[in-house]
């Protein structure tokens, strides 16, 4: 029987207070893993605007993570996508993490499992989230475009996202129950001295209502008692309510053995440690005063070290060698189970690359992921007279050119040639194999922005070796029925490439499967028609039931069999 690999480090969560430990554990030439469940990046990937970072003067939420991640991957730490489900720390030397795929073992844990945004519970929050009610201005913020938004909350999320949200909102007003903003004044000023905000301090909402869209909203002064209905504005369909009021920290799976504080955040020693010897706790998670990037970082940075003085001991003690090489940057990273789904920042630099759409620091980032192509694979795009037809068409030569195994076909949008590809949107492309056959992925728009990731994941997924997908899994989606899937997505959206990308790949396992990706500012029929107001949004078979939100694998899969 092979002996399991054992990691010096294990760190649970992917988001700044992960990131930073690997880069601090990375750096101590520590072996070290990430087990990242859902996105890299947790919530900062939904901030609009990071304004507060250390010698970052303003930076979007993604791309500061990106540059983190590739910061750790450059020095050797390794990533894979998995879900925790179960753990043993009883052990005094080697512990273990039990996830949906396999189980993993190390000398120390890092817990930066983070905190997700917090539901008020007012009437009508559940029935109209994605109808109007929503958690991520970045995702979201576009579809409002023109409409009136209300922003629940008055801490340093509340005001920020009040202010990117007026690039788009009409006007927008700030909920909250306080009397004033709870966030230091340089941030609140944000909202206060915008012209497009209106504040009302000691307020909450009591209920949401409406039919198709959220239309109605009944507020409440929590001083005087005094409610104040709000009804749409004529002419619009419906407005925005966007909850900012804090974080439930993911803590549940641990709460049986690890010591917690009356909020369910773990409690830490100064070193960062836990009640268990060996286990670890930084970022979001921990009980702490101010939940920051910055903050979570230096959490990190301080779980990291510990964690390697915590092992080195324990190598002497058992002699263990302890091996010290110099910790130096890569040029490529080598994923554990596939290209990762986030396209990161990287250093380094190609020869002068001409085109429009891709950098050369793009493409020096999918070369490793191109490299590994082995199967040639078609860009099938039906196009019309429209100026982004024209745009996709100048888009896909460009993506098209960075592979020899990837061929551009480009034919007139006739009424018989939309017929035989079932395409019903344009700009559209399909994936088509070496042999003319079409795989069932679709893309309606140009998947630009965060969407370049599920189109990378698609080619790869067809003509690569493919993401890893656990056999039990695969066999699950060889037996679905045939299905239609239509995710309508914003290409602002960080959580839509997951999705969509999700959805192909089971569309390149089983060809009774077809997958669309549809940008909703492009076709806001498809909006109109099923009542969108949140992405990503997944339709199976058109029904009327819309699935929003970030989805995994297996969840999309169970949607399906539910379906048929």
């Amino acid at each position: 029987m092979t002996e399991p690999h054992i990691y010096d480090t294990i760190i649970i969560g992917g988001g700044p207070a992960g990131l930073s430990a690997g880069i601090y554990a990375g750096r101590a030439t520590m072996d070290t893993l990430i087990i990242e469940g859902d996105q890299i990046g947790g919530q900062v990937t939904t901030t609009s605007t990071v304004a507060n970072y250390p010698a970052v003067e303003t930076i979007d939420g993604t791309t500061l993570v990106n540059k983190m991640k590739q910061q750790a991957t450059d020095f050797g730490v390794k990533f894979t996508f998995d879900t925790v489900v179960d753990y043993n720390f009883d052990t005094k030397d080697i512990k273990t993490v039990t996830g949906k795929t396999t189980t993993y073992h190390a000398r120390s844990i890092i817990i930066a499992t983070g905190a997700k945004p917090h539901e008020i519970g007012f009437k009508g929050e559940q029935d109209f989230r994605g109808r109007g009610v929503a958690y991520c201005s970045t995702c979201d913020g576009e579809l409002f475009s023109g409409l009136e938004v209300f922003v629940i909350g008055g801490g340093y999320a509340a005001a920020e996202e009040a202010d990117y949200l007026t690039r788009f909102a009409r006007h927008v007003t700030v909920v909250m129950r306080s009397d004033d903003f709870t966030c230091p004044p340089l941030t609140a000023d944000r909202a206060r001295l915008n012209p497009n905000i209106t504040i009302w301090p000691n307020s909450e909402v009591k209920s949401v209502t409406g039919q198709n869209y959220l239309t109605d909203a009944t507020f409440i002064n929590n001083k005087t008692h005094e409610e104040t209905s709000y009804h749409v504005t004529k002419d619009d369909n419906t407005f925005g309510m966007f909850i900012y009021v804090g974080t439930d920290p993911q803590t549940e799976l641990f709460k049986n053995t690890i010591i917690l504080d009356d909020d369910q955040y773990i409690i830490t020693d100064q070193q960062g440690q836990t009640n268990i010897p060996g286990v670890f706790a930084a970022g979001d998670v921990i009980s702490k005063p101010l939940r920051q990037i910055v903050t979570a970082a230096a959490d990190g940075a301080s779980a990291a070290t510990s964690a390697e003085i915590y092992v080195s001991a324990q190598k002497h003690r058992l002699h263990v060698p302890i091996t010290r090489s110099t910790a130096t940057k890569k040029t490529e990273s080598k994923p554990t189970s596939g290209p990762s789904s986030t396209i990161s920042d990287h250093d380094t630099q190609l020869p002068m690359h001409k085109g429009q759409w891709f950098t050369n620091e793009l493409v020096q980032q999918l070369q490793p992921i191109f490299d590994k192509l082995n199967h040639d694979i078609i860009l099938h795009q039906l196009t019309d007279a429209s100026e982004k037809s024209h745009e996709l068409s100048s888009f896909l030569t460009e993506f098209s050119q960075l592979s020899p195994h990837m061929t551009l076909q480009i034919e007139a949008a006739t009424d018989e040639m939309l017929d035989k590809w079932h395409v019903t949107h344009l700009p559209n492309f399909s994936l088509v194999s070496a042999d003319g056959q079409p795989t069932g992925i679709k893309f309606s728009g140009i998947p630009t922005g965060h969407e370049l990731n599920s189109l990378v994941l698609a080619v790869y997924n067809m003509a690569g070796p493919g993401q890893t997908i656990d056999t039990q899994l695969i066999e699950r989606i060889k037996h679905l029925p045939k299905t239609q899937i239509e995710i309508g997505i914003s290409l602002t959206c960080h959580f839509c490439p997951d999705v969509v990308a999700a959805c192909q790949h089971i569309a390149a396992i089983n060809p009774n499967v077809s997958a669309e990706m549809i940008d909703l500012q492009l076709f806001p029929e498809l909006r109109e028609a099923h009542h969108i107001m949140s992405v990503p949004a997944m339709l199976i078979n058109q029904n009327e039931n819309v699935i929003f939100g970030s989805q995994s694998l297996e969840e999309i899969v169970t949607a399906i069999e539910t379906a048929s």
